[in-house]
């Protein structure tokens, strides 16, 4: 299979690396406007396998151009190109994959090809990250073993090995990301019915081994598409998960007004924006650099099978590899995206349309290939007496 990957971001890299790693893959073409630093990490992969493209996304001719090239495209560009690329893999009759972007309805757009994409036989999945992503395609495949799925609780965070104060966090995204998550309200499934919540509200204590206890709070985002396949069960909450005392910490910032994407302040005469002062304060202060990062996920999918009340609970713990400098947070989604890819030009996903991944991507096969690049995810099943 030929696939295109837009974007040499970190991510993009990454998952051109693994690609370019795989042999079911016979060419990568790896494609962004910044040229420089596609061909910096072409001579590190040092494989014929990989090809460099110039890629202004703005234009969409020289869009579609790049990504006809390919079976199959991974979209690593911002979120806000999402539904453009979908809709030029769509009328090239390549499958699509993207990172997800449920800020400004960029995910629902993608999915509302769906007809489109069937009849053309093309396959396009959205949200293929970490939260959202492996979280879905987790939760997906719990809920396919239930008869009756009730409950589903899903917990997600990357953080420093080695926190610092004084927020004991590391941004491996954007700030203006993590800014929104925390400002943005969280939607949840309680008592059957889609509810909003505040953001960085109702702390609870999550232990990890290796990590101690931590804290959960909502965030905006995480949930994306699970809210509405799932919107038959009980009870659905996506949590952050932080150090103790962060998310008390950054509520303050929030309640001050610091994350908010219009207030301004005068200073000496000139119109300043808070969140802006704020981005500039972090960015130097929570910037990952050589430090290592962590991502710990669990994902509890509870209900029916059998007569019998279960949870089929999904755990992992993948930190920075030391060896290669990549990330965790890159190792995670990276991986994530490149395996789905894989799977659609391979075969192993064969159905056809714009479709969730929980709903879509196959557990096990998934679990598998994750398990073979070090991210290993364990899965464990509890057990109680189902009384009707």
């Amino acid at each position: 299979m030929k696939v295109v990957v837009l974007g040499a971001g970190l991510m993009g890299k990454q998952a051109a690396g693994d690609l370019v790693a795989s042999s079911k893959v016979e060419k990568v073409y790896l494609a962004d406007m910044n040229i420089a630093q596609a061909e910096l990490f072409k001579e590190y992969v040092e494989s014929d396998k990989l090809e460099v493209l110039y890629l202004d996304a703005n234009d969409d001719l020289e869009l579609a151009a790049v990504v006809s090239k390919g079976d199959v495209v991974i979209n690593a560009l911002f979120y806000t190109f999402n539904e453009k690329a979908a809709k030029t893999a769509l009328s090239c009759g390549v499958h699509y994959v993207d990172l997800g972007g449920h800020i400004g309805g960029a995910t629902d757009a993608v999915l509302a090809l769906h007809e489109e994409a069937e009849k053309k036989g093309v396959t396009l999945i959205p949200d293929l990250g970490v939260a959202p992503g492996m979280i879905n395609i987790l939760a997906g495949h719990g809920a396919a073993k239930l008869d009756e799925v009730r409950e589903m609780k899903l917990f997600v965070g990357g953080i420093p090995v080695e926190p610092e104060p004084p927020l004991e966090y590391n941004h491996v995204f954007s700030l203006e990301g993590v800014f929104d998550h925390y400002t943005d309200p969280s939607h949840v499934i309680r008592g059957g019915e889609v509810k909003e919540v505040a953001s960085l509200s109702e702390i609870e204590a999550v232990e990890f081994e290796g990590f101690g206890e931590l804290e959960a709070f909502h965030t905006s985002g995480g949930t994306s598409t699970l809210i509405d396949t799932f919107n038959h069960i009980e009870t659905l909450e996506y949590k952050t998960l932080r150090y103790k005392g962060h998310a008390e910490k950054f509520r303050i910032l929030v309640e001050l007004g610091f994350t908010d994407r219009e207030k301004t302040v005068m200073v000496n005469g000139v119109s300043v924006k808070l969140r802006d002062v704020l981005r500039e304060v972090l960015t130097p202060i929570t910037e990952l650099g050589d430090k290592k990062d962590a991502v710990v996920l669990r994902v509890q999918v509870s209900g029916i099978e059998a007569d019998e009340e279960l949870t089929y609970e999904y755990n992992m713990v993948t930190v920075k590899d030391a060896e290669t400098g990549v990330t965790a947070m890159a190792r995670a989604t990276a991986y994530t995206i490149s395996v789905v890819a894989q799977m659609i030009g391979s075969g192993v996903i064969d159905k056809r349309g714009a479709i969730p991944p929980e709903l879509i991507v196959k557990g096990d096969e998934y679990m598998k290939e994750m398990a073979k690049r070090g991210v290993e995810i364990h899965e464990t099943i509890h057990r109680s007496a189902y009384q009707s």
